[in-house]
């Protein structure tokens, strides 16, 4: 099977376009007799959802969750970006597409960044008109901020729930299709396999999560819109429901899966504070807009903080080391989040982190001279030209609040320490896959019919992800991109007539399903699926994490084979097939997470350069950024699946083509 990446021909600006003009339609009477299934119901599947069900055809969505609101892309806090330039501060298409691939350590598809540039504009227009209610200027006009990696102010927000509101707006359009019958919603649903007729994805089975039945459901076409990977580590931002099984499920049936390294470790969470944690949490990068890092310049200094000695108040300024803005001054404290993980790190290793847990990890995110800009500024602004240091402090906590009150108030639930007087304390932790299932420019597979949107596809951050532009590319590929490259597929299909499931394909497909529940729930181990899932985290935190090396990734893929062996000997699954059942479900996915953890492994042993979220400590400049190969590895690698034993996997390279944009260095100093 070839990688024919579709890229269509022309110069950048005109690619879309001219593609969307040429490609083929399915008349409105024609489309109530076609199918689509959709998988997943985030902001990538509730929109393809909503706007396949808006244009006529008959559309199936599966979530996991009791409802759609509760898919993950309510965790995004920060913002969504789109050059619309309302601040007039340089801002563009261009600029936009040239950040995204500069972010993404020039590892990202130009076509596809391009388009998501594009279209970016829209998804706001498209946003506002259901009524997310973004922030606004003091004129009513929606407002801006800055996030990592960008020198313009082109993140369109709410307050530091911008993921919810966006969620909420494509859920009303998806409620809408459901209450005019287009949409049929099947909550507590798990898709466990894809079914291919005559090499084209037909149909999947799916697993009642309350009853435990068994359903076949058939389609013309199938759309995965599940989600990132990042709980293949146990630990991370993720709700602790995501999961790769929709995504692995395609693999294992001929969908090749992309750069399954690229990782992307955050910067700003909470540090880990014990064993027993379940997940992570994230505060959100617009706080960079607001806070400055740092780290005490004396060991002594870190080491009485750990000790609780000290507080990080009683720091002079002069002792403070805010080293993103002094090794990075252009960018400062808006560096790109791989860097800003890294530096961290870099600092926690040499001894000045401040939180006392065995690691040591943990720097500070200050917000004491915002408080102090912004109150002396909204003092000026209401006549007050010499105010005192009390009116100054409280007029800047109340900008503070207004500005990111429900960040500050989760921060305080969870830590019991008030960031308004105290810093909060953070450290970098795995966030989002940049990684997963190859497309081509239609964001259609390598199996026919089956397309991949939003974080479960691979396409268009490259090797690291800019902040906010997750929520843009799951809103694009749903709004603008999929109604387009679906119907020109299923322009073929109008004569199909609907897809029978009582066929040997469907049998098959559900014997699988059938074969590994039963395996499992007959399985006499002795240790629980979280046993093995946090064995499998631990390996892949401390060698497929933030810092890389040959040693380490090797040891990866083998101590993860031995793990998932012991896994299927030992792994013990409480509870019956026919009952709502959480400790099979998390099996069943523990199950994939163990191939895909030993294949990002492989995957980043075969990248010998560092490239954003991927750093080899071998590849690295003498002031420790990243190396990159481009003679060597300037592809994206796409693997093929080749029965369960995962060293069997066949590498496939595309190649990236940069006409338009020139490569370079990263450089955010």
């Amino acid at each position: 099977m070839s990688l024919d990446s579709k890229i269509p021909e022309g110069h950048i600006s005109e690619k879309w376009t001219n593609h969307k003009d040429h490609l083929n339609l399915v008349a409105p009477n024609n489309r109530p007799k076609i199918d689509v299934i959709v998988v997943g119901t985030g902001l990538a599947g509730a929109s393809a959802a909503a706007s396949l069900g808006e244009m006529g055809y008959n559309v199936k969505a599966f979530c996991f969750q009791d409802s759609p609101r509760r898919a993950h892309s309510i965790a995004a806090q920060g913002g969504i970006n789109a050059a619309k330039n309302y601040q007039n501060d340089g801002d563009s298409i261009y600029r936009l597409f040239y950040d995204t691939i500069k972010g993404g350590d020039y590892r990202a598809r130009e076509a596809n960044v391009h388009r998501l540039a594009e279209v970016s504009g829209n998804i706001i227009d498209q946003c506002v008109a259901q009524g997310v209610p973004f922030a606004r200027d003091y004129g009513g006009l929606l407002d801006n901020r800055s996030f990592g990696g960008t020198q313009v102010q082109r993140t369109f927000y709410a307050a530091g729930q911008t993921g919810q509101q966006l969620l909420l707006g494509a859920y009303s359009a998806l409620s809408r299709q459901i209450g005019l019958g287009r949409v049929e919603m099947f909550n507590r649903h798990e898709m466990l396999d894809l079914v291919k007729v005559d090499g084209k994805a037909r149909g999947i089975i799916a697993r009642n999560l309350i009853t435990g039945e068994i359903e076949r459901h058939s389609a013309h076409a199938v759309i995965i819109a599940s989600g990132g990977y990042g709980n293949v580590y146990f630990l991370s931002t993720n709700a602790m429901g995501s999961n790769v099984t929709a995504a692995w499920k395609i693999h294992k049936q001929g969908a090749y899966f992309a750069n399954p390294c690229y990782v992307q470790i955050h910067p700003t969470c909470i540090p880990v504070h014990g064993t027993n944690q379940s997940k992570l949490t994230l505060m959100s990068e617009s706080l960079r807009n607001s806070g400055r890092i740092w780290v005490p310049k004396k060991k002594e200094d870190a080491e009485a903080i750990r000790a609780g000695k000290l507080k990080p108040t009683q720091i002079a300024e002069e002792d403070r080391d805010y080293y993103l803005e002094r090794r990075y001054p252009a960018f400062g404290n808006l560096v790109p989040r791989d860097v800003a993980s890294r530096a961290a790190k870099e600092r926690c290793d040499a001894g000045y982190g401040i939180e006392a847990n065995d690691t040591n990890e943990g720097v500070y995110l200050d917000f004491a001279s915002e408080i102090k800009s912004k109150g002396r500024q909204t003092a000026y602004a209401q006549g007050n030209h010499h105010p005192t240091d009390e009116e100054v402090i409280k007029l800047g906590k109340q900008w503070v609040e207004e500005k990111y009150g429900n960040l500050f108030q989760m921060y305080e639930k969870i830590t019991d320490e008030n960031p308004y007087e105290t810093p909060m304390k953070i450290y970098p932790a795995v966030h989002y896959t940049m990684g997963g299932v190859w497309v081509d420019y239609n964001l259609q597979s390598t199996i026919p019919g089956c397309f991949v949107a939003g974080e479960a596809n691979f396409s268009d951050h490259g090797a690291n992800r800019l902040g906010a532009s997750a929520l843009m590319q799951g809103l694009a590929d749903g709004y603008f991109v999929l109604p387009y490259t679906v119907s020109n597929y299923l322009a073929d299909e109008i004569r199909t007539g609907k897809i029978a499931t009582n066929t040997p394909e469907f049998d098959e497909a559900e014997k699988r399903v059938k074969d590994s529940i039963n395996f499992f729930l007959n399985n006499n181990g002795t240790k629980s699926v979280d046993h093995f899932h946090k064995a499998l985290g631990n390996i892949m935190w401390n060698k497929v994490g933030m810092g890389r090396n040959e040693k380490g990734l090797s040891e990866a893929v083998e101590e993860i084979d031995a793990l998932r062996k012991e896994f299927y000997k030992e792994v013990y699954v409480p509870g019956s097939a026919d009952e709502l059942n959480p400790e099979l479900e998390k099996a069943l996915r523990v199950a994939d997470f163990m191939e895909l953890g030993q294949l990002m492994a492989m995957d980043g042993l075969q990248r010998k350069e560092s490239c954003g979220g991927h750093f080899r400590e071998e590849y690295q400049d003498a002031e420790g950024e990243t190396l990159r190969d481009d003679e060597n590895f300037k592809f994206v690698g796409a693997w093929e699946y080749h029965g369960s034993d995962i060293n069997k996997e066949v590498l496939h390279k595309e190649e990236l083509n940069y006409e338009f944009i020139k490569i370079a260095a990263r450089n955010y100093k």
